[in-house]
């Protein structure tokens, strides 16, 4: 049984790679994050999950960046609503909050360096994504490489740090069809951008509408929606 920290935003992504982990023979560590995000109803579900799955020790480290701005998540910007899927794919969208990945992995590494593990799971997709550059293959390799550079474990050779992205060549479909396989409740989790009171997702920004078009792909029923009116 290794250690393994995983990244875990309380979103579906994120919560299927910690069931993956689990199912792995990993023992989970998981990391979230307070850094200001208009949607922080999301830390809610993270510890909703964590709990449900038993993890060794939850962490939500605390940064703020609303300090930079930059995205509509940590500023005052508007969230993009009913944009076509080909849109989606066809730009960076003013959701994208510079560098999170890189942020937060780099996170991840320090306490992975600290419990001596070699494993970090992160939820990146590269199919049924909003076009961020920081969910990319090529991305993952090179801060995999990164890793083994920049510490003194990995420099020393005591540790080979391996950056795992298990869903990273799936469809949103795959992962809800893999996630419900390993037991996962997707109703603890959130996924919406801009939720309203008492965390009802919109049901309009790209996430609400990948994750609509995930279970419908899946032929199953959205768990989350069941408590929620979401808008047309």
């Amino acid at each position: 049984m290794k250690p393994a920290v995983v990244l875990l935003s309380g979103g579906l992504d994120s919560t299927t790679a910690l069931a993956i982990a689990r199912a792995e023979g990993f023992v989970p560590h998981a990391l979230s994050f307070r850094y200001g995000q208009r949607h922080a109803v999301e830390l809610e579900a993270a510890a909703r999950v964590a709990e449900s799955m038993g993890v060794t020790e939850h962490v939500i480290a605390e940064i703020d960046l609303r300090r930079f701005g930059g995205s509509a998540l940590t500023a005052d910007l508007a969230v993009p609503k009913g944009r076509d899927p080909r849109e989606m794919e066809s730009d960076i969208p003013v959701t994208y909050v510079p560098a999170r990945n890189t942020v937060f992995l780099s996170f991840a590494l320090a306490w992975a360096e600290v419990l001596e593990a070699s494993d970090i799971f992160i939820g990146v997709n590269a199919l049924d994504y909003s076009g961020y550059p920081d969910c990319r293959p090529e991305y993952i390799a090179a801060f995999e490489q990164l890793a083994n550079l920049a510490t003194a474990a990995g420099v020393e050779g005591r540790q080979r740090y391996r950056i795992h992205a298990p869903l990273i060549e799936m469809s949103k479909a795959e992962i809800i069809r893999t996630g419900l396989a390993l037991g996962v409740d997707y109703g603890l989790t959130s996924s919406c951008y801009d939720p309203g009171s008492g965390g009802r997702p919109c049901g309009a920004c790209d996430s609400c509408q990948l994750r609509a078009k995930g279970f419908a792909e899946a032929g199953v029923a959205d768990p989350l929606l069941s408590g929620f009116e979401v808008s047309a």
